[in-house]
């Protein structure tokens, strides 16, 4: 928390994208009985593979297991987590019209479940560990909601965002406003920071970044409670950090794709950053991930507002000791 805030700390805090995640054995245990859907809509057990990471790992916060899309359900979205296929929408927006049949979320009780397992994981943790909520940021949500699922082009959502610029503001003003609420509910029941994910932005160059995500995505950040710190990621975004920083955001996430340095200059020091090592890195010999870790370290030079992370998720083959490793290694190296 200090250190989104750009106070001086005494060594860099460390946490991982997709640390609660099939990497790990305790969480295929749980999983093992349960669809991913039902785990995201069990309090109990989300708050049981949130706070086993961070015990396991020894990471300095916890982020809630969930999923980015469990928003779209109540806004009328088919959603189904098919075995070997990830995500698929089966009623995805295609046209105007499948815009205005989609729901405004007045409320957020129809995720409570999300809810009650920050409020469960936080009486769990340790009180020095902050409890990181989440949501997807507007532009991969809408993706997701026109591709169907995943995507390697986006041609459906960017036809649509090139065809009808009507119908896109208005899809991504009802998913903005829906995501305001969402994460400040989560704020109300425990999370002390928030991140938005916004995963696909880096398949826009600048001109379409400015003109058909970043009025909303600031809208979400600026209706976030006063006063937590909001975490503003995406990959790919090399060319877009600038105008991420103008949407807003705390600390604002770099991928691997971009020097520490570099990022942090072109979005400004009176930031935080978070990153931003390449998850493959976990598969290289420990003298080869120390290095990495040091070229990071050295790069941040020890200004206060780094967050040492990923620059995007663990990925599920990673052996978890190399996770712990890591995270050991950016306490001792940083370590004033």
């Amino acid at each position: 928390m200090r250190a989104c805030r750009r106070e001086p700390v005494p060594y860099t805090p460390i946490w991982l994208m997709r640390q609660a995640g099939r990497y790990m054995r305790e969480y295929r245990d749980v999983r093992s009985n349960t669809t991913f859907l039902d785990l995201c809509k069990t309090p109990e057990l989300a708050a049981e593979v949130t706070v086993t990471a961070v015990e396991r790992l020894g990471v300095d916060a916890a982020i809630i297991f969930a999923d980015i899309l469990l928003i779209l359900e109540p806004m009328g979205i088919d959603l189904e987590f098919a075995a070997g296929e990830g995500p698929v929408i089966h009623n995805p927006v295609r046209k105007p019209a499948d815009v205005d049949r989609l729901l405004e979320i007045e409320d957020v009780s129809a995720l409570e479940f999300v809810n009650e397992a920050i409020r469960q994981t936080r009486r769990a943790l340790r009180p020095d560990i902050p409890l990181i909520g989440f949501c997807g940021a507007p532009f991969t949500l809408a993706s997701y909601v026109i591709e169907g699922g995943g995507s390697k082009n986006y041609v459906h959502t960017k036809r649509l965002m090139y065809d009808d610029p009507g119908a896109w503001h208005a899809l991504l003003s009802l998913i903005s406003r829906g995501l305001a609420k969402y994460l400040n509910a989560q704020i109300a029941a425990g999370a002390q920071a928030v991140q938005l994910f916004d995963s696909w932005v880096g398949s826009l160059g600048p001109d379409d970044y400015r003109e058909f995500v970043l009025p909303h995505t600031r809208s979400v950040i600026s209706n976030v409670t006063p006063g937590v710190p909001v975490i503003h990621f995406g990959t790919g975004t090399a060319a877009l950090l600038e105008l991420m920083r103008e949407a807003g955001g705390d600390v604002i996430g770099l991928d691997w794709r971009v020097r520490l340095d570099e990022g942090w200059r072109r979005v400004g020091h009176d930031v935080a950053v978070m990153g931003n090592l390449d998850p493959v890195s976990l598969f290289a010999k420990q003298d080869a991930l120390r290095e990495q870790v040091k070229r990071i370290l050295d790069q941040a030079g020890g200004r206060p507002g780094h967050i040492f992370n990923l620059g995007h998720g663990i990925l599920p083959e990673t052996p978890v000791e190399n996770v712990i490793a890591l995270v050991q290694m950016v306490h001792e190296m940083s370590a004033k």
